[in-house]
């Protein structure tokens, strides 16, 4: 395969849209779009510092229910990934350690989970 594929926007269901765009704003989120097409279609782009990847949020969107997205997110440590998620009033649980990685765990408002990775090394870079 010559083609590169890359991986820029995962939709997140929601129930509240506000609810939850303020959520990752509060979580460092960047808020890159909030635009309504017409009633019924609303799209919210937030991507996380440093990331190449978004997540959209809005109406119209996707026909997952709310609570059911899982997504993984790399992060260069764990424990300050939990002390920022800790310090933004976000209920986070305690550092998972296993042999490839050190995972932390949370959920958004509507119960979409999502979790940390820590690695030493990545196989690719």
């Amino acid at each position: 395969m010559t083609a590169t594929w890359k991986i820029e926007l995962i939709p997140v269901p929601v129930t509240d849209v506000d609810r939850a765009k303020a959520f990752y704003e509060r979580i460092g989120f960047n808020a890159d779009h909030d635009y309504t097409v017409r009633e019924g279609l609303r799209f919210v782009q937030l991507t996380p510092h440093g990331s190449a990847c978004s997540i959209a949020i809005g109406e119209g969107l996707t026909e997952k229910t709310p609570g059911t997205q899982e997504i993984q997110v790399v992060v260069a440590d764990a424990d300050e990934a939990r002390k920022h998620l800790l310090d933004a009033g976000v209920e986070v649980g305690e550092v998972d350690e296993q042999p490839w990685g050190r995972f932390v765990y949370f959920r958004d408002p509507d119960g979409n989970s999502w979790s940390l990775q820590a690695i030493e090394r990545r196989p690719h870079g």
